[in-house]
C-alpha cells in the first residue's frame, strides 16, 4: 500500500495526480518554488514544501533539495508527472536508494528508452519498424553531410537525447546540413546537456499517432488504444484525439503487437506511450518512447474509462493490471485541446502575468477541464506556457468536435493572452473536420502566421442580435443605480442600429420578457431567450431560434462598442440609435499615431542576448534582442529602418511587459 505520495512536479498536472490520490484514499504533499507559493497544487495538496527560487534548475530539477523533502514529509512514493524528473533515471535511482517508490518504469527503461539511438536499436531487435538513418554517434558536420547524401533528402537531424521539438532540424538540401547540424548539437547541449546527434529520413507529410501501453510488473501488457497528435506547432502538440480517424483495425493491430514486443522487450512496466510518425499509406514507423504520462493522457481515459494516473499507482505499489486486452474497448470519441498562455496574433509569444478573471466552460460527460490556474492566480515566465488541458468527449469525431467548439467558445481567461481563439479557429475549419491532417496542418493552414481572424459577414447576425440585448441591459442597469428613478423597460430605446465596419443594421426590439427577447432584423424575427448574462460578465450565453450560443466579448473604454470574439474570429460593433448610424458615414477616420521611437519588451522575460550596440544603423527586420520567457527563446526585430539612440538593458537582466529596451533616432 501506498500512503503519501509526492508529487514531483507543478502546475495542472499537480493538480492531476492530487485528484487522484484524493480518490484512493492517499495523502498528497507537493512542492513549489518561490513563483508557485499561491499555486492551486500547494492549495489543494494535504501538505507542501517550499524547495527554491522560480529558475527550475533551483527547484524542480534540484533532485538533492527534492530528496530532502522526501524524506521530511515522510512520502513513500514519488509521482514525476511529465517533463522536469519524469525521464530523469539518476532521479529514479536516488529514489531506489532510500526506498521510496517511483511511480514510473524502472531505471533501465528510462535510460535504454530516453537515448534516441539506443531506443531506436531496441526497437529493430524488437521487430519495430524503423525510419530509415543512421545511429551512430556523429563526429562533425562533414560526416553529417555524407550521412544526409547517403539516405536522401530530406532528412531530420535530431538530438539523441531529444524531447519536447527541442534538438530538431528538418533538412531539405545539402547546403543546409552543415548549420543544422551545429544549431540542433548546440541547442541539445544547452537543452539536456548531451550534445549528440543523428540523422534519419524526414517523412514527408506524415501522421504522428502513439500508442498508449499499460504493464505491470508481473509481465502484463496491454495496449489503451491510439491517440492522433498531428496538429504540432514546431514540433510541440496543439490538439489531441482518441483514436485516430486514420488507422484501419488492421493497422491498429498491428501496432499494438510491435508496441507490446517493445515494451517486453525493455522490461518495461507502468504507463508509457510509444510513438510513430505514419505516411498517408499507412506505413507507420518508430519515433520513441515516452517512459511517462503523456500531457494527452485524459483522451485515452475518456474513450477507455481507466484512470491511468490510479494504475501507475497500483502498479507502483506491485498489484497486477485489473483488465487483458480482451477487455479494453474504444467507446466514443474524445478531443484535447491545449490551453497556451501565449498570443498567437503575435507569432505565438508567450504571456504571463496576473489572471483577473478565469471561467471554465461547465463540466459534464461531454466536457473535461485538466487546469492549474484560477481567479487571481498568476502564470509565471519561468515555466512551460502551458496553463490547462480542456478535453471533450461525444459518440463520434464529429460530436467531439461540437462539444469542443462550446466548451472554447465558454471558456474566459482575462488578464493574459491565450491560444483560445486559435484552437476555435481550427475546430470550425472544414479541413479539420474532414480528418485531412498531417504535422503539417498549422505551416499549410497559417503560412504567414496566424492573424486575428475576422468574423464573415455572413456570420454578423448573432453578433448583431447580442449587441443590441447587451447595450439595452446595459440602459435598463443605467436606469437602476441609486438615486436614479427605474428606468421602466418600455421607456429604453427599442430601435437600435448595430455598426459593423462601413455598414450599420437597424434592429427593433419587439417585446421582453424577462430573460426573453423578440428581435426583428431586416423583417426577420428571431427569439433569444433563456439569457445566462448578466451586465459586467465576459462571456454572453443564450438560445437563438432554440439554438444555443456563447460568445465572449469586452466592452471598448468609453464608449458603446464591443469587441466580440465568436468561433475564432473577431470584430468590432457600435450600437447608437438609427439616425447616429445614417450620419457617422461623414466621420473622419482617424490616423494611425502609433509611436515608433522604441522597441518596447512585448512580454516579460530575461534578456539572453543584446545584438545591437547605440549609433548602428539598422534595416527594417534587423534583431535587436533575443527575450527568453515560458523555456522559449523569443527573437525581437526592428519595424523600420534605423538607428539605434540607446541600449537600456544588457544580458542577464529580467525585463517587464512595455519595458523600453532600446531607444531609435528620430
Amino acid at each position: 500500500m501506498i500512503k503519501k505520495i509526492l508529487i514531483a512536479n507543478r502546475g495542472e498536472i499537480a493538480v492531476r495526480v492530487i485528484k487522484t490520490a484524493r480518490k484512493l484514499g492517499i495523502k498528497s504533499v507537493a512542492i513549489y518554488s518561490e513563483a508557485d507559493a499561491n499555486s492551486l497544487a500547494v492549495q489543494m495538496a494535504d501538505e507542501a514544501y517550499y524547495i527554491g527560487l522560480a529558475p527550475s534548475n533551483l527547484s524542480y530539477l534540484n533532485i538533492a533539495k527534492i530528496i530532502e523533502v522526501i524524506k521530511e514529509s515522510g512520502a513513500d512514493a514519488v509521482h514525476p508527472g511529465y517533463g522536469f524528473l519524469s525521464e530523469n533515471a539518476k532521479f529514479a535511482e536516488e529514489l531506489k536508494k532510500i526506498g521510496v517508490k517511483f511511480i514510473g518504469p524502472d531505471i533501465h527503461a528510462i535510460k535504454s528508452m530516453g537515448d534516441k539511438i539506443v531506443s531506436k536499436k531496441i526497437a529493430q531487435e524488437a521487430g519495430v519498424n524503423t525510419v530509415p538513418g543512421y545511429m551512430g554517434t556523429i563526429a562533425d558536420a562533414d560526416e553529417a553531410i555524407k550521412i544526409a547524401d547517403s539516405i536522401g533528402y530530406p532528412v531530420m537531424v535530431k538530438a539523441a537525447a531529444g524531447g519536447g521539438g527541442r534538438g530538431m532540424r528538418i533538412v531539405k538540401k545539402q547546403q543546409e546540413v552543415a548549420e543544422a547540424f551545429a544549431s540542433a548539437k548546440q541547442e541539445a547541449q544547452n537543452n539536456f546537456g548531451d550534445d549528440r546527434i543523428f540523422i534519419e529520413k524526414f517523412i514527408e507529410q506524415p501522421r504522428h499517432i502513439e500508442i498508449q501501453v499499460l504493464a505491470d510488473q508481473h509481465g502484463n501488457v496491454v495496449c489503451l488504444g491510439e491517440r492522433e497528435c498531428s496538429i504540432q506547432r514546431y514540433n510541440q502538440k496543439v490538439i489531441e484525439e482518441a483514436p485516430s480517424a486514420f488507422l484501419t483495425e488492421e493497422v491498429r493491430q498491428e501496432m499494438y503487437r510491435q508496441s507490446k514486443n517493445l515494451a517486453m522487450k525493455v522490461g518495461y512496466y507502468s504507463a508509457g506511450t510509444i510513438e510513430y510518425i505514419a505516411d498517408q499509406e499507412r506505413n507507420f514507423y518508430f519515433l520513441e518512447m515516452n517512459t511517462r504520462l503523456q500531457v494527452e493522457h485524459p483522451v485515452t481515459e475518456l474513450i477507455t474509462g481507466y484512470d491511468l494516473v490510479e494504475q501507475m499507482i497500483n502498479i507502483a505499489a506491485g498489484e497486477k493490471l485489473p483488465m487483458q486486452q480482451s477487455d479494453v474497448k474504444l467507446n466514443g470519441w474524445a478531443m484535447e485541446s491545449r490551453i497556451y498562455a501565449e498570443d498567437p496574433a503575435r507569432g505565438f509569444l508567450p504571456s504571463s502575468g496576473r489572471i483577473v478573471r478565469y471561467q471554465e466552460p461547465e463540466s459534464d460527460k461531454h466536457i473535461r477541464v485538466d487546469s492549474g490556474i484560477y481567479d487571481g492566480g498568476e502564470v509565471s515566465m519561468f515555466y512551460d506556457s502551458m496553463v490547462a488541458k480542456l478535453c471533450s468527449y461525444g459518440k463520434n469525431r464529429k460530436a467531439a468536435i461540437k462539444y469542443m467548439q462550446r466548451a472554447l467558445g465558454e471558456y474566459v481567461i482575462q488578464g493574459i493572452s491565450t491560444n483560445i481563439s486559435f484552437l476555435q479557429n481550427i475546430f470550425h475549419s472544414k479541413r479539420f473536420a474532414s480528418a485531412e491532417l498531417s504535422t503539417n496542418y498549422i505551416s499549410e493552414e497559417y503560412p504567414d502566421g496566424y492573424k486575428d481572424q475576422e468574423i464573415a459577414s455572413s456570420d454578423y447576425a448573432p453578433i448583431i442580435y447580442i449587441a443590441v440585448i447587451i447595450r439595452w441591459l446595459e440602459a435598463q442597469r443605467l436606469g437602476e443605480v441609486a438615486g436614479k428613478n427605474p428606468v421602466r423597460p418600455k421607456e429604453i430605446n427599442t430601435r437600435w442600429a448595430v455598426c459593423i465596419k462601413n455598414a450599420h443594421y437597424v434592429v427593433e426590439i419587439d417585446s421582453v420578457e424577462e430573460d426573453r427577447f423578440e428581435l426583428f432584423l431586416q423583417g426577420k424575427k428571431v427569439i433569444i431567450d433563456q439569457l445566462g448574462w448578466h451586465v459586467g460578465l465576459p462571456l454572453f450565453k443564450a438560445n437563438i431560434d432554440g439554438s444555443p450560443i456563447s460568445v465572449r466579448f469586452k466592452k471598448l473604454a468609453n464608449s458603446n462598442a464591443y469587441e466580440f470574439n465568436y468561433q475564432g474570429g473577431f470584430v468590432k460593433a457600435l450600437v447608437v440609435s438609427p439616425r447616429v448610424a445614417e450620419l457617422m458615414q461623414y466621420m473622419p477616420e482617424l490616423e494611425d499615431d502609433l509611436d515608433h521611437s522604441a522597441l518596447l519588451a512585448p512580454i516579460s522575460g530575461k534578456v539572453v542576448a543584446v545584438k545591437v550596440k547605440p549609433g548602428e544603423k539598422i534595416k527594417a527586420g534587423s534583431e535587436l534582442v533575443i527575450l527568453e520567457a515560458m523555456k522559449m527563446e523569443n527573437s525581437l526585430v526592428a519595424e523600420l529602418d534605423t538607428e539605434i539612440k540607446a541600449v537600456n538593458v544588457k544580458v542577464g537582466d529580467n525585463v517587464q511587459s512595455d519595458q523600453i529596451l532600446i531607444e531609435y533616432e528620430s
